[in-house]
């Protein structure tokens, strides 16, 4: 019995310390509370949390980009997510340069063909294509969900030649129904025809002869900025083809720097196209 009474005298006074007695500074529990997370300087709305959105759109980032890419053949050096790659490098930059825009998903998948029987792209394995139909829906309900949110104006954006109709006609169609004039939509043509951009590549020393390759300098620039394999570097090199319509990739630094400058590029003509257009709209 005193052994006893011994012992629940000793877990009373344990439990009464457990309760008065504060943890040490730099306790386990201390340094296991909630740390306040600070924000990402990202672009891309994927790679932030919905607060961060929320907040970036009180900041004023009121214009999201929509870029819509495409999986398809690229040749036998380019892999088939081509478009994606490249529009996801220059909408970052183009956002940037406006400072008051943010980057939605990029829509990889696009026109590229009849599916059965096959046409155009979809001749090739590893190509994906969407009906017109399926594209438009998709891309107004993309738009309608930014609307939502409360962005102002939303820019679409596209790295390939199918995806062009869909977008002026989604555009043109939302503008149409959203009478409120809370959000306007715009469809910029001037990045894709990318008039000039042969001309700036010339003054830079490049010129180039068509192969018959669908591919091109300005692409496997581009492209190498984001990882030199996706334009198969090595075993190009090792094969002693590493050129693309008579003009030499090697030496990789320098390709990869021009691809910095042609994504300026883009981000240049593009600002520029969207400025006026946000103008035209009275944004």
């Amino acid at each position: 019995m005193k052994h006893s009474r011994i012992l629940v005298c000793g877990l009373i006074l344990a439990l009464a310390l457990a309760v008065t007695v504060p943890a040490p500074s730099g306790s386990p529990q201390e340094n296991s509370a909630p740390k306040k997370v600070e924000p990402k300087t990202s672009v891309f709305s994927e790679e932030l949390t919905w607060e961060e959105v929320r907040d970036e759109l009180k900041a004023g980032k009121t214009t999201i980009l929509i870029p819509t890419g495409g999986v398809e053949q690229n040749g036998p050096y380019v892999v088939t997510g081509k478009h994606n790659f490249i529009i996801r490098a220059t909408s970052e930059a183009i956002a940037r340069k406006l400072g008051n825009a943010l980057v939605a998903p990029v829509v990889p998948f696009v026109p590229e063909g009849k599916i059965n029987p096959p046409t155009g792209h979809m001749k090739y394995p590893g190509t994906i294509s969407v009906t017109e139909k399926t594209f438009r829906a998709l891309l107004t309900d993309i738009c309608a969900s930014w609307r939502t949110h409360g962005f102002m104006n939303i820019v679409l954006i596209g790295d390939s030649g199918g995806n062009q109709k869909g977008m002026q006609k989604v555009a043109k169609d939302l503008n149409l129904a959203w009478t409120d004039g809370k959000t306007r939509v715009h469809y910029i043509p001037e990045y894709y025809d990318a008039d000039g951009l042969d001309d700036w590549l010339i003054k830079q020393g490049i010129r180039e002869v068509d192969e018959g390759i669908h591919d091109s300098y300005a692409i496997s620039a581009i492209l190498a900025t984001v990882d030199p394999k996706l334009i198969r570097m090595e075993p190009r090199k090792a094969a002693g083809k590493f050129k693309i319509n008579g003009v030499a990739l090697d030496p990789i630094e320098k390709t990869v720097a021009i691809g910095h400058k042609i994504i300026d590029w883009y981000a240049d003509t593009t600002v520029k196209a969207i400025n006026k257009s946000l103008a035209a709209k009275g944004k």
